[in-house]
């Protein structure tokens, strides 16, 4: 088997926790603070709408992807106090489902020698009872096939 959930070892860490605010990919961010001509209004749409039910929440590795689009630090701050994004650390938790998921990638077509980035935002989500909201669909399902996303 391919997917994640039928080689899960552990069921802590795919507890069905209530979902308890929205994580927010990175494309995402990227969308509102470039305009994307194709996707800002959708994201900003999606995130007023996931914002007015529960938090919007930013991780470590969401912030990381964000950095290379400024020059400093102080202009990446900057723009994200016009967002109303809460900032949490990955959950120790979520390390170890990251880990299976990049072996699933590996095993089965993944060329990468370190698990990626996705696959720790992926693991957060879930084992934070998170909605994850992505414009990354597929990536996500395949790896996390329990994760509640919002997507177009």
């Amino acid at each position: 088997m391919n997917d994640l959930a039928a080689r899960e070892p552990d069921a802590r860490y795919l507890q069905p926790a209530q979902l308890q605010g929205t994580l927010v990919d990175s494309g995402v961010l990227i969308d509102v603070l470039a305009d994307d001509p194709t996707w800002a209004d959708w994201s900003l749409e999606q995130l007023d709408r996931c914002g007015s039910r529960a938090p919007l929440i930013i991780n470590p590795l969401i912030l990381a992807e964000l950095s290379p689009r400024f020059e400093r630090a102080a202009d990446l701050e900057a723009a994200l106090a016009q967002l109303p994004l809460q900032r949490q650390p990955l959950p120790w938790d979520a390390a170890f489902l990251a880990g299976q998921a990049f072996k699933v990638y590996r095993q089965t077509h993944g060329l990468k020698t370190s698990p990626m980035p996705d696959f720790y935002i992926g693991a957060h989500a879930l084992v934070g009872g998170l909605h994850l909201l992505t414009r990354d669909a597929a990536r996500y399902r395949s790896y996390f096939p329990k994760l509640a996303l919002v997507a177009p």
